[in-house]
């Protein structure tokens, strides 16, 4: 059973559900009404303005009918009503966090023991079958990074894994940029060196939060690619010495690319980026872009480094690691804004040539949730 009562004359009420009590404001439900006057059928866009609200709007009256809470607002003297499911899902009424540095349900942080079950599909299957790509897409959302395997070998293939989910983000590298290498093991300068594991382009503002890198040819031996979870390396940095964390999270770095003519890209962001209510919302890490660093003051400089130390530490530890070769065919994506990746070195004769190019989260995460929404409907 549920019920509602109205506090405070009217300025909020309470429900009272099988999932718990749940208070809801007047002007938040009057905001939040969905009625074709307040928001568009078609589109479900908001049709008015906080202005047209009353300030002293009220609850004049509130009840439980038939799986919707039915109110009643004054001085307007407007009715309207609003699912209940829906209400449980967009309560606001529940206890604030309290540490910092957590992480939404749908987030699962990772070390190397996520080697066994990398997140992987098919590319024809993700391409052909709707539920096959929310499965995939849905893991790449919760662990940052995802493969795919049975791609077409050809010229500019990466463009289509970005057409699964939604559009290429043009820079100054173009819409995608070459990586090749030719190995010569008789010459030590030209031998395939690893490289740390890092964001891209942290220089930039905003970041390209989703890069794709896709295989065309890989006939060297070693270069596998690295990846790393920068949530749980920064989490890990958290329990060890909470100092070094909010030192990293306080303060901004700063990063910058001038590599090119006409091109001097800057950014002043945190190594560790927390949301004001402390939510984990991104890492930048990259030696080779970090510009000189000048918004730590004198008093917090040594133990910023002590922490920066210590984050790097972290983040080049093999227990942080997962590791894979791409073949041919092949090519995996990062969230940039939290999983780090690397390259490790290789040897011997051949070649590998891999395409990368840019794209942006907010696609892939709409297009998973119209997905979920989709087949949610068909399943029903």
């Amino acid at each position: 059973m549920s019920d509602v009562s109205i506090h405070e004359d009217g300025k909020y009420l309470v429900l009272n559900t099988a999932s718990g009590s749940h208070r809801f404001h007047a002007v938040w439900l009057r905001d939040n009404a969905v009625d074709p006057e307040t928001r568009s059928p078609g589109n479900g866009q908001r049709l008015i303005a906080l202005r047209d609200i009353a300030p002293d709007i009220r609850i004049s009256a509130a009840k439980v009918h038939a799986g919707t809470l039915v109110v009643t607002f004054v001085p307007e003297d407007k009715t309207i009503a609003y699912d209940l499911s829906w209400l449980h899902v967009h309560s606001y009424d529940r206890p604030a966090a309290d540490t910092l540095g957590w992480t939404t349900p749908d987030i699962e942080t990772w070390d190397s023991q996520l080697s066994d079950r990398v997140p992987s599909a098919d590319f024809t299957a993700v391409q052909s079958n709707a539920a096959a790509k929310r499965d995939w897409l849905e893991e790449v959302a919760r662990f940052g990074f995802g493969k795919l395997t049975g791609g077409p070998v050809e010229d500019k293939a990466l463009m289509q894994v970005v057409k699964l989910f939604g559009f290429v983000r043009e820079t100054n590298y173009g819409r995608h940029f070459e990586v090749r290498t030719e190995v010569n093991p008789t010459n030590l300068a030209y031998t395939g060196l690893g490289l740390q594991a890092h964001t891209d382009n942290p220089y930039r503002d905003p970041v390209p939060t989703i890069q794709v890198l896709y295989c065309l040819e890989s006939s060297a031996a070693g270069g596998e690619n690295m990846v790393v979870d920068g949530f749980a390396a920064a989490l890990r940095l958290k329990q060890e010495n909470p100092d070094w964390f909010d030192v990293l999270s306080s303060h901004c770095a700063r990063f910058e690319y001038a590599g090119e003519a006409g091109v001097r890209l800057r950014s002043r962001k945190p190594m560790i980026e927390l949301a004001p209510d402390g939510e984990l919302i991104a890492v930048r890490f990259n030696n080779r872009s970090s510009a000189a660093i000048t918004d730590v003051p004198f008093e917090k400089m040594e133990t910023y480094y002590a922490a920066y130390r210590r984050l790097g530490e972290i983040i080049d530890d093999p227990a942080m690691e997962v590791c894979f070769r791409l073949e041919p065919g092949e090519c995996f994506l990062v969230d940039n804004t939290r999983v780090l990746h690397a390259r490790k070195a290789y040897s011997g004769t051949g070649t590998r040539w891999l395409q990368g190019c840019y794209a942006d989260k907010d696609g892939l995460m709409s297009t998973l949730a119209a997905l979920q929404t989709c087949v949610q409907e068909a399943a029903e």
